[in-house]
């Protein structure tokens, strides 16, 4: 990048925030890191573009993956230097998943997240509804599933296994 007018940084910072959205969750690649609620901020100044980026819960290990691909992403849209910076606080909460990515989790078999928990109740959950049959009839069977963010479920009435995506 070179030298840019405020109007041009605006243009550069939205073509940045459009290249970072097209970054998928490694654990779940049906998802974009913009739709996980993962990417936060793109901030461009001079010729530099910073993106932040929060994790679904400290120590992650999707992030330096994703970090790499958003890196990555960019360098190929030629909107480079490019710094990828991690912030914790104020923590990520499923309440950032966009309508859209609830909607990729559910097709993709995952168990999206009970709107509304948020940061309240990591393991409490009232109803979970089978992504395969829309049943509520289902029984957690272990707090963690294939990732430490997701829940091992069963339907009672297909009789499936799937993840929930745990509140946070």
């Amino acid at each position: 990048m070179t030298s840019a007018t405020p109007r041009d940084l605006d243009a550069i910072r939205d073509e940045a925030r459009r290249v970072a959205s097209t970054v998928v969750d490694p654990e779940i690649p049906v998802i974009s890191i913009a739709d996980l609620g993962i990417l936060r901020d793109v901030v461009v100044a001079g010729d530099h573009v910073e993106v932040v980026i929060t994790p679904t819960y400290t120590g992650c290990p999707a992030m330096n993956m994703i970090k790499a691909e958003i890196e990555q992403a960019l360098a190929e849209a030629h909107l480079e230097p490019v710094t990828v910076r991690t912030v914790l606080s104020p923590a990520w909460t499923t309440d950032w998943i966009t309508e859209k990515g609830r909607q990729q989790l559910h097709d993709y078999g995952i168990a999206p997240p009970v709107r509304g928990q948020g940061r309240t109740s990591l393991f409490a959950v009232a109803r979970v509804a089978c992504p395969r049959c829309g049943s509520h009839d289902t029984t957690q069977i272990a707090p963690f599933g294939s990732t430490a963010c997701k829940a091992l479920w069963r339907c009672d009435s297909c009789l499936e296994p799937f993840d929930y995506f745990k509140c946070h």
